[in-house]
Parts: structure tokens; sequence; C-alpha cells
């Protein structure tokens, strides 16, 4: 092989292993939102406490690839003990949140995660948040399918509890 043929070969190389993580990241439109009052806010899913309210900015959090969405928690509400299947990123964007690691909550060890407060979670990894006298919006970023595994199922508010 020439001497120039090389770095021809190599950005081949490349470009079929990154062809299917590009496609993906592709296959959200642009979306703009030029101020937050823009949001369009709907109630949560099942999955999720009653008062909570999401809005899916980009992607599809059920199918496959990347996402944004956001979160508004009222006061005094709890997303019990749970994990996700994929990692995420939360960042806090008003009010607090307290998060809490494990498979057991305990208000009184979680974190107090301020405007700006970020977490970065691996999948599968046990964790609560909650709200005490302020509300709370927070963004979620993140690689689907996407959804809420209750340690305890008796906590999945989808399944008739709480």
């Amino acid at each position: 092989m020439s001497k120039n043929a090389w770095p021809i070969a190599l950005c081949a190389i490349v470009s079929l292993q990154l062809g299917p993580a590009a496609a993906a990241v592709d296959a959200i439109p642009m979306v703009l939102i030029p101020a937050g009052g823009d949001v369009q806010w709907q109630a949560g899913p099942p999955s999720l406490p009653k008062g909570i309210e999401i809005s899916v900015l980009a992607g599809d959090p059920a199918k496959p690839g990347p996402f944004v969405l956001r979160l508004k928690m009222p006061p005094n509400i709890v997303i019990a003990p749970h994990t996700h299947a994929t990692a995420e990123n939360v960042t806090v964007l008003s009010g607090a949140v307290f998060h809490g690691m494990g498979e057991k909550l305990d208000v009184n060890s979680g974190d107090r995660l301020e405007r700006g407060g970020f977490v970065y979670l691996p999948a599968l990894m046990p964790h609560s948040v909650w709200t005490t006298g302020e509300a709370v919006e927070f963004q979620v970023t993140g690689t689907g399918p996407f959804g809420v595994n209750y340690i305890n199922p008796a906590d999945d508010p989808s399944k008739g509890a709480k």
C-alpha cells in the first residue's frame, strides 16, 4: 500500500465504525426552543407520581436513540427507589431536588441538588428523587429505550400504588 493510501484507508475504517452512531444522532431533527416559556408540558407518564409534568424536547425516550426531556416536580413529592436500563444525565434548572442512592429511601441522607447541579447515573444504578418545600424543574438526557423500573414494584404508581 502506498504512503498516501494509509490516511484514506484509515478514514474509511473509522467512518464504517462510526456510521451507525452518527446515524442515531442524525435521526433527531433539529429542535429550537427560544425560551423556557415555550416548552410544552403534559402530565407525566403513569409510572411517575401524579403531579409531575414532563416535556420531551428531542428524541423519544421509549425508542432506541438519544433523547432530551424535562420534568417539573411539585413540592413534597417522591419518586421511590428505582433504576433505568440506560445511563442518565440530570441537570437541575430551577429549584432544588434531593437525590438519594441505594435501594431504600432515606430522606435524611440524600444530596441536595440546586440550580445548575448535575448528576450522572450509570445504567441500573438504584436511586430516588424527592422535593421538599419548593417545586423543581430538571432536564434529563440519555439514550433510550428509557423507563423507570421501581426496586419495590408496589411503589410503581402505574400498578395502583400511591
